[in-house]
């Protein structure tokens, strides 16, 4: 198949008319796939500005940009009319310093970061990682203090941290974040997790489900449902929760700081964790409702479903 020249031309105008150009699906403030979403986490590091692309809403761009850069994936990144490649090379660039250059910006602090894992935690990830041979533990850290783990490859260029006999692999950008961290392992009979506190994070209190029908009857604190579509499909969110998924991030976070706040979840494990990422975002009264909306349905409500 050969790239029509009227679509030649719009993609050529596009590259004369912005030095970076990130074809992607979604847009900067609302990537809709994890390859974009991780392109623009990468590039939001070192650049204020970039333009961006949403092929999603045009498809002679999505095929075409294929086409042009020869390049079979969504995301793209152009940079001076050159193309980069995908998310994969842009975050192997960003890890070794390769981006900090072509961008002009300073090299990376490439300094291990001291952290702790505790006992807990430490005994967790060893039995978790038994048999991933080949594989390192990652962590990485956005600016808005969300956190993931994987199993993967160790990289090259990683920036490894060494705590209670384990590493942990970092980007540059995850390194100075997890300055000072906590890594535990969360344990209770609704189920288990590990836990991540950054420095000076208040700690997250823990409430009841009575505790929390208490607290709604009296008005005097917002609860934040941070279950997915599906399990909300299951168990309709309480009449007086805001849903995570549907306010986004960036919207609740802009609540005063001293908002008292609340996260449900189905049993408190994936609630615990977005508390955790508000309390280190400056919030300083924040609770995780503890056993969810399963101990909702069991203790207080019995007309709610249990999945």
């Amino acid at each position: 198949m050969s790239l029509d020249s009227a679509t030649r031309e719009r993609i050529e105008t596009l590259l004369t008319s912005h030095r970076v150009v990130l074809f992607m699906k979604g847009t900067r403030q609302q990537p809709m796939c994890g390859f974009s979403a991780a392109a623009t986490n990468t590039l939001n590091e070192l650049l204020p500005e970039y333009h961006t692309v949403n092929v999603l809403e045009d498809q002679e761009i999505r095929e075409g940009i294929k086409l042009y850069g020869e390049w079979p994936t969504i995301p793209q990144l152009y940079v001076d009319g050159e193309l980069i490649g995908g998310a994969d090379i842009i975050s192997q660039m960003y890890g070794s310093g390769e981006l900090h250059t072509l961008f002009g910006a300073a090299a990376p602090d490439r300094t291990p970061p001291e952290i702790t894992i505790t006992d807990a935690a430490a005994e967790a990830i060893r039995q978790g990682t038994a048999n991933a041979q080949g594989a390192a533990l990652h962590l990485e850290i956005g600016p808005d203090h969300s956190a993931g783990f994987q199993l993967a490859p160790a990289g090259k260029h990683d920036i490894v941290a060494h705590a209670n006999g384990l590493e942990v692999h970092f980007d540059p950008a995850s390194a100075q974040r997890a300055r000072g961290i906590v890594i535990d392992w969360v344990s209770t009979v609704q189920g288990e997790g590990l836990s991540l506190k950054f420095p000076g994070a208040p700690e997250i209190k823990s409430l009841s489900v009575q505790q929390l029908q208490a607290r709604l009857a009296a008005g005097d604190i917002t609860l934040i449902d941070v279950r997915p579509a599906a399990s909300r499909a299951m168990a309709a969110p309480l009449s007086a929760a805001r849903v995570l998924e549907e306010e986004g991030y960036e919207s609740l976070a802009s609540l005063p700081k001293d908002t008292a706040l609340a996260f449900i979840c189905h049993h408190g494990i994936s609630s615990r964790a977005m508390a955790e990422r508000f309390a280190a975002h400056g919030f300083s009264n924040v609770h995780n409702v503890e056993g969810g909306m399963d101990a909702w349905a069991s203790e207080v409500d019995p007309g709610v479903p249990r999945y």
